[in-house]
């Protein structure tokens, strides 16, 4: 029956793989990776620094392309879209929070989240309004009006979240969205993209600290450019399960 077939994947990577060429030196970031994450999944990519995560978290959103393999998006091959086809599609299904906030210091909080709604050319109120929806949702709206430089490191991640989620994209991915935090403010962080997730966002999170495994459902062990493991909560290093309620007692 047609509503017994399973849903095709929201992103799929067929062997996979990015090569850096410097000074006629190869780099293999990624190697013959194999990846199929499903909508409304939140997977965690983990793995030490340098070992080709962000490559391909770029890879996943449209930022870098492959130097061979197949990567679908949404039922789109993205190898044949040029380049200002591959932007509109990032802008429509993708949403991203990167480690180092990158909110634009002259600009206060309120226009820093309004920017993807400017390069889409939404008129001025609806950015307005759209942006304090957003802030709101990351209880950030008291601080609209502030510059980043005001802000604690953990409330300027908030705003960058904030941004990331104003043009409502089915997709969220999160490079290292703790790495520049400290421990209570980086729970923090994870709870918030968990909640978004429950909320029906797709969401991709590289990071290097295995504490963050419990709060995904499904954990991609990654090393030298390799898909080396795949787990469950129950199953990741001998963790037990834990839900957002345990993340807010360490909040």
């Amino acid at each position: 029956m047609e509503n017994d077939r399973k849903a095709p994947p929201v992103m799929s990577l067929v062997d996979v793989s990015r090569v850096f060429t410097l000074t006629g030196m190869e780099t293999h970031a990624l190697s013959g990776i194999n990846l199929e994450i499903n909508r409304g999944e939140f997977v965690l990519i983990s793995g030490p620094s340098g070992c080709g995560k962000s490559t391909l978290l770029g890879v996943l959103g449209l930022l870098d392309s492959p130097t061979s393999g197949r990567y679908m998006l949404d039922g789109t091959p993205v190898e044949s879209l040029s380049s200002s086809a591959l932007a509109r599609l990032r802008r429509e299904k993708i949403g991203f929070v990167f480690q180092s906030f990158n909110l634009l210091g002259h600009l206060n909080v309120r226009e820093n989240v309004e920017l993807p709604l400017t390069f889409q050319g939404v008129p001025a109120k609806q950015r307005r309004q759209r942006a304090m929806e957003a802030l709101d949702r990351v209880q950030m709206s008291h601080r609209a009006q502030h510059t980043p430089v005001q802000l604690s490191g953990g409330q300027q991640q908030r705003v960058a979240v904030a941004r990331a989620i104003v043009t409502r994209p089915p997709i969220l991915l999160a490079d290292e969205p703790t790495g520049n935090l400290d421990s209570k403010n980086g729970e923090q962080v994870v709870e918030l993209l968990t909640e978004l997730h429950a909320g029906g966002n797709t969401l991709c999170m590289v990071t290097h600290d295995p504490r963050y495994s419990a709060a995904a459902g499904r954990t991609i062990e990654f090393l030298d450019g390799k898909i080396v493991g795949s787990s469950t909560p129950a199953s990741a290093s001998g963790m037990s399960p834990r839900g957002d309620s345990e993340l807010a007692e360490h909040a």
